[in-house]
């Protein structure tokens, strides 16, 4: 069977957003064509993470925002509105929240014994599926135990067997590259047609990178881009009449070298590729994410007119590409037209969220053993903390729930930079306080007692799901970074009497970065020398003062590696000399499982503030103001220089600030 593409694809009348494309091809004299027309609907999940139930096991309720089981019900009325479906995984499925690491670390799987996420996964009648790279977290004997449970075939064509010798050519692949499903369509007059759906997958290449102790003398890995121009034709010489691929890869347009995390742009350039599935980047396509790469429809979801959608993360949305084919009596198949979405499970309007689907209940019973077991073991004490830890002076002081999070992230990378060319260079750590009142109200603050902590607690430390980078600074950047987290403050006149408030309210408190492993201090006296849109605005204005590194002055050149998250150091926050060219290490795990394995190794943490940074003296006529939690006074890390004035219109309690 021979696959072709026409040069020009038409529309003949109109398509409604959601609903399967039934189109009729038509020659461009006018001539209609003998050819069947018959509708594929191609359904995705991807990076499910384990997110099974919706259920926030961190904050130990329900949640609307995440779940297989809600994508069950999108994915069931999906399936109802076509006559042709295929569905199909595309991976960072077994790791990712804690019924993950209940299933590896505390349970375990003996052999035949299916994991959670097949069973919910076998009762959906999944097509096939592709490997992601947090498959490779827990090892390759726990994912060859997981994966013997998936009622569907798995793939992956750019992971070979690693078999020590310098020869590329007689590599073995370590998964089956592709599959080839023989399945029967039904066109629109409703005659049968016999097809043969070829499905190829991919991972990043830099599993290697990320999961090293778990990988190295096993497998290799090699471009993303080059397998699929190797299997792709093989797939077509074997009777392939639609090709699907699977890259576990987000987009990028930066110019090709080989090797690439994000190679699904340059996928879709691979001839003979009919639609391609996607994930990793935990963002949804099509959207105005992407509004600015050439090459990119989204109005029809294509990007160099293949046929592409990403359905997001957690089970949050569900991937829809309608693909409107001919076949003739030769048994030849050609794509006319195509239509892609993202389906959610769930609407948002600023901090209000509106659920769209109920949970699917044969998801959620075939999983509740697991589910229940995976609370029982949140709500365990997994260590203890020998101080409370909160966050009511974050802004003002030094503080414990930042402290914690900077720790553990340096403990991380200490791990991860062993052995590199990175190895004993000086490591920074930086990390904000999240949950610091503000729009939040005087409730919105991290408090965890003293004694026992449990995982859920992580959720109170580290409420966004970023994932962990290191960048590569030098002292006059690592300078620069700091001086636009001061603009959290406003401007203080030390020779003023009249009330003023400390905190800049407009500037968002996960904006407020404090970086651990160097000292300094913070003089607000001195106007901002950045605005919110990180640009000069005081070039003159200097707010850091007393810069120091193991008790010397940070030089302009000194070399720094520095833990943060991807939010930052992709250049979220407008930070000058972080717009992701300077990233040396993007982690495959993110800052809150960073954290919680911390816990769960050290058992016991004093996460006490090491005082790194203060605010420089301000001068003793002023009267600077700041407003934190009710409960703040009766905190055992309250700072001395503080009174209380009493409570405000909004709830907050009131201080004042004196110079030390």
């Amino acid at each position: 069977m021979s696959h072709f593409r026409p040069i020009s694809r038409t529309f003949v009348g109109r398509v409604l957003a959601g609903s399967v494309l039934s189109l009729t091809v038509a020659l461009a004299s006018g001539t209609a064509l003998a050819d069947s027309t018959v509708s594929l609907r191609i359904l995705e999940t991807t990076d499910i993470h384990t997110h099974l139930v919706n259920y926030d096991y961190y904050r130990d309720g329900e949640s609307d925002t995440v779940g297989l089981a809600k994508v069950a019900t999108l994915l069931k009325n999906a399936r109802g509105e076509a006559e042709n479906v295929v569905l199909i995984d595309n991976g960072d499925l077994i790791q990712g929240n804690p019924l993950g690491d209940y299933m590896a670390k505390r349970h375990g799987l003996k052999e035949g014994e299916v994991h959670p996420v097949y069973k919910a996964m076998n009762l959906l009648g999944y097509d096939a599926a592709n490997i992601g790279n947090h498959e490779f977290n827990y090892g390759l004997d726990f994912l060859g135990k997981s994966l013997s449970g998936a009622k569907f075939p798995y793939v992956s064509a750019n992971v070979f067997a690693d078999d020590g010798d310098a020869d590329a050519e007689n590599d073995k692949p370590y998964f089956q590259p592709y599959v080839i499903l023989d399945r029967e369509f039904t066109d629109s007059d409703g005659k049968k047609h016999k097809a043969k759906v070829g499905v190829i997958g991919f991972v990043p290449p830099q599993i290697m990178q990320w999961d090293k102790a778990n990988l190295e003398g096993h497998v290799v890995t090699k471009d993303i881009v080059d397998m699929a121009r190797k299997y792709v034709p093989e797939m077509r010489e074997k009777g392939a009449d639609i090709v699907i691929a699977v890259p576990h890869s987000g987009l990028s347009t930066l110019a090709r070298e080989g090797m690439e995390e994000n190679a699904t742009f340059y996928l879709s350039e691979v001839d003979g590729i009919d639609a391609i599935l996607f994930g990793h980047a935990h963002t949804v396509f099509p959207s105005d994410t992407y509004a600015d790469i050439d090459g990119v429809d989204l109005a029809k979801g294509t990007i160099n007119g293949v046929a592409a959608v990403m359905p997001g993360f957690w089970g949050s949305h569900l991937g829809v590409i309608d693909l409107t084919l001919s076949v003739n009596d030769a048994g030849e198949w050609k794509v006319t037209d195509s239509l892609s979405e993202a389906r959610p499970i769930y609407h948002r309007e600023g901090r209000d969220i509106t659920p769209l689907v109920e949970a699917d209940p044969e998801v959620i019973e075939a999983v509740k053993e697991e589910h229940e077991a995976t609370i029982a073991y949140m709500r365990e004490g997994v260590g203890t903390t020998a101080t409370p830890i909160n966050s009511f002076f974050a802004l003002v002081a030094d503080d414990p729930s930042i402290q914690i999070v900077t720790n553990a992230q340096k403990w991380y990378l200490e791990r991860i930079l062993k052995g590199s060319e990175y190895d004993g260079m000086p490591i920074l750590s930086a990390g904000a306080p999240f949950k610091a009142g503000g729009r939040g109200g005087p409730e919105y603050f991290t408090d965890i007692p003293e004694g026992k902590i449990a995982l859920k607690n992580v959720a109170d430390l580290y409420i966004y799901p970023n994932t962990l980078r290191a960048v590569l600074l030098n002292g006059a950047q690592v300078r620069e970074w700091l001086e636009m987290s001061a603009v959290q403050f406003n401007q203080i006149d030390p020779n003023s009497s009249e009330e003023q408030p400390l905190i800049n309210e407009t500037f968002p408190t996960y904006n407020f970065d404090v970086i651990d492993g160097v000292n300094y201090q913070i003089d607000v006296t001195q106007p901002a020398r950045y605005n919110a849109s990180g640009e000069v605005v005081n070039k003159d204005a200097h707010r850091i003062i007393n810069l120091t590194y193991d008790g010397k002055p940070v030089t302009e050149d000194q070399d720094f590696v520095v833990a943060t998250n991807n939010y930052r150091a992709g250049g979220g926050g407008n930070f000058p000399g972080l717009d992701g060219s300077t990233i040396i290490i993007e982690a495959p795990d993110e800052n809150r499982t960073v954290l919680a394995n911390y816990i769960l190794e050290e058992k016991e943490i004093d996460p006490k503030a090491d005082g790194n940074w203060s605010l420089a003296p301000i001068g003793e006529a002023s009267k600077v103001t700041f407003v934190t939690s009710p409960k703040a006074s009766s905190a055992l890390n309250a700072p001395d220089n503080i009174s209380f004035v009493g409570e405000d219109e909004k709830g907050f309690a009131q201080y004042v600030l004196q110079s030390k």
